[in-house]
């Protein structure tokens, strides 16, 4: 049975308080805040086990938490999923979490970054994305790939979110060379070569001998060599939450079904969680396949289960959007409202949580009020940098309300 969570949180290991704690109620008057809550069917077992496992870790300092965050351009822009991030590691200070998987988007010409860490790239790389109809480059979990080919190419990482101290102990390069390739990776002065190369599943294992915030991959591809780079794994070995965040503008579900490597990179990760972002490219055609989107949605649900039996996810229902009409028009995507009830059933299908963003924006239409609230951009599908650290908040308040709801004797989350 589907069950919509009046949640709270604990503030003393003896006393509950039911307010949120990153988005203030009455901010935005049009924001329907009594709706931001995870919808559960209590008796969902992978939602149970999760609620577990974060307890224990949590609360006894053992194991990690994964959550893999999927999605299309408001994933790989990049400020919701971090907005996201950092609120949960921020909540439990005491736990280091790993940064994860990363992209170096940047290496390519006009591709965004998300802004939590820079990308330093001179020579620009070709890109291949899931989104094109055909591709020659492998693509994994990461549904894109940058390729340097004929000259020795270096990028330059370095994390930039302040608020974490994350503790990169090795780094995994995913990766794959026909040409015979081996990369290294330049830490300060000192060059790395790998400590362990996977030829068959294309990982590539820096150990570090200390923590690092910054290193340079380097390619050295002579004429006739390539190098194609599928993601960056920033990895420790402490207990803690980490946070992945796996975005390609314009992605549809069916285009992640099409990345080859997609299951076999995702074992790295070991998902505990999987927060779907994905449909609001599915919904932009005014034929959109409500039956077809399913179908596609829990075609990828099976194949992350390949992976782990156990894993939970959690669906966000589309943003409410507009189609341009001409220059100066454009009228309501009304596809919001089939997406919206085929997310529900998805969910169901699948023993999943429904997170409804179309409703606590505000519904149809509500996407006109948030641009002129300086929260979305003016194409009325985006949002503003306020716009998705808004709804990221959002987000964290609804699922810490629905951790604190189903564990016990929970510990008190920092202020």
């Amino acid at each position: 049975m589907k069950h919509t969570l009046t949640v709270l949180l604990l503030l003393t290991p003896l006393m509950l308080h039911s307010q949120p704690r990153y988005a203030a109620i009455g901010e935005y008057p049009f924001v329907r805040y009594a709706s931001n809550t995870l919808q559960i069917d209590t008796l969902s077992p992978s939602m149970q086990r999760f609620f577990t496992k974060w307890q224990t870790m949590v609360g006894h300092g053992r194991g990690n938490v994964n959550i893999v965050h999927i999605g299309g351009s408001h994933v790989q822009a990049g400020t919701l999923p971090n907005t996201i991030r950092v609120n949960l590691l921020s909540a439990y200070p005491s736990l280091i979490g790993s940064r994860g998987m990363i992209f170096p988007y940047s290496a390519a010409a006009r591709c965004n970054n998300p802004p939590d860490y820079r990308v330093r790239c001179q020579q620009k790389m070709q890109l291949t994305r899931n989104v094109h109809k055909e591709y020659t480059q492998p693509l994994g979990l990461c549904g894109i790939a940058v390729t340097a080919a004929d000259t020795h190419t270096e990028i330059s990482i370095q994390l930039n979110e302040p608020r974490i101290n994350y503790a990169t102990h090795y780094v995994v390069l995913l990766g794959r060379s026909s040409s015979g390739v081996i990369p290294r990776l330049r830490v300060g002065s000192h060059e790395n070569y790998p400590s362990y190369i996977d030829n068959l599943s294309g990982r590539y294992i820096f150990n570090l001998s200390s923590t690092t915030d910054s290193f340079t991959l380097v390619l050295p591809c002579r004429s006739g060599e390539q190098f194609t780079v599928n993601g960056i794994y920033l990895g420790n070995r402490l207990p803690g939450i980490s946070y992945h965040s796996i975005g390609v503008n314009g992605a549809s579900v069916s285009d992640y079904l099409r990345c080859h490597h997609f299951t076999a990179d995702l074992r790295m990760l070991q998902p505990d969680l999987v927060v779907f972002g994905i449909g609001i490219n599915d919904a932009v055609p005014s034929n959109f396949d409500t039956a077809a989107f399913r179908r596609n949605y829990l075609m990828l649900v099976d194949s992350i289960r390949r992976v782990n039996p156990d894993c939970a996810f959690i669906f966000i229902t589309n943003n409410d959007s507009f189609r341009k009409l001409n220059r100066r028009h454009y009228s309501v995507n009304t596809n919001g409202l089939l997406a919206r009830e085929a997310f529900y059933r998805i969910a169901r299908s699948c023993g999943g949580a429904v997170w409804d963003q179309f409703e606590v924006m505000g519904g149809l239409r509500s996407m006109d009020t948030w641009r002129k609230a300086g929260l979305a951009q003016s194409d009325r599908i985006h949002f503003t940098t306020a716009g998705y650290q808004f709804i990221g908040n959002l987000f964290s308040d609804a699922l810490l309300k629905a951790i604190a709801d189903h564990t016990t004797a929970f510990p008190t989350p920092a202020p």
